[in-house]
């Protein structure tokens, strides 16, 4: 009975601090797409690193360092979810040696619900980013951020891409602060996964 009430009391505040955060539309999008009904408006943003002030850790930053992870050490992280990434370069975080947060650039052209997107070679395109529990509350998310501009300038990358659920607040809000700027708005359609569609909305100057 405990165990019941616990659960609810964790989805109220959940709920609660989704609609505090303005998160709600976004938990409907979810909801419909268990359904299979997945419409999603999103931005192609590019992002300005040169507008973005290098942030700090909130803990000891000597002991961090910032890498290329190698395959064994994605595979050491046994998060399936990885698999995904097959070719897509992962920049970790490490403290101590041990894997704190890792974030996922891509470099070649990929296929974003259902839309073929470009990449030129001084480009590339920043998805996944995670941080592990213990690590939490530390301000390693920015830290990474910029981190992975720094580390993929050496690479020759001066141009990078993100996608921004339409419906999600607290990116608007995440990626303002990188100075990003959309691009364009679309709008992709998926039904029962198997009628898929991608619209422009509108191209931002």
């Amino acid at each position: 009975m405990a165990t019941q009430e616990s659960s609810k009391n964790y989805k109220y505040k959940l709920l609660i601090s989704n609609i505090k955060h303005g998160l709600f539309p976004h938990m409907l999008q979810n909801f419909a797409s268990r359904f299979g009904f997945d419409f999603a408006p999103y931005y192609w943003v590019q992002e300005d690193f040169n507008a973005y002030e290098h942030p700090q850790i909130n803990d000891n930053q000597e002991k961090y360092t910032i890498s290329f992870l190698s395959d064994q050490e994605v595979k050491s992280m046994k998060r399936g979810s990885l698999r995904k990434f097959k070719g897509t370069k992962l920049i970790g975080l490490k403290h101590n040696n041990q894997i704190a947060a890792f974030h996922c650039a891509e470099q070649r052209d990929f296929v974003f619900k259902g839309k073929k997107m470009k990449l030129k070679e001084n480009e590339a395109y920043l998805l996944n980013m995670y941080t592990f529990q213990n690590y939490r509350g530390k301000n390693i998310a920015p830290y990474l951020r910029h981190a992975t501009y720094e580390l993929l300038k050496q690479e020759g990358v001066d141009t990078f891409y993100s996608i921004s659920d339409y419906l999600n607040k607290s990116t608007h809000k995440f990626k303002r602060k990188l100075g990003a700027k959309p691009l364009q708005l679309y709008l992709s359609i998926v039904l029962f996964k198997k009628y898929h569609r991608t619209f422009l909305l509108k191209t931002y100057n």
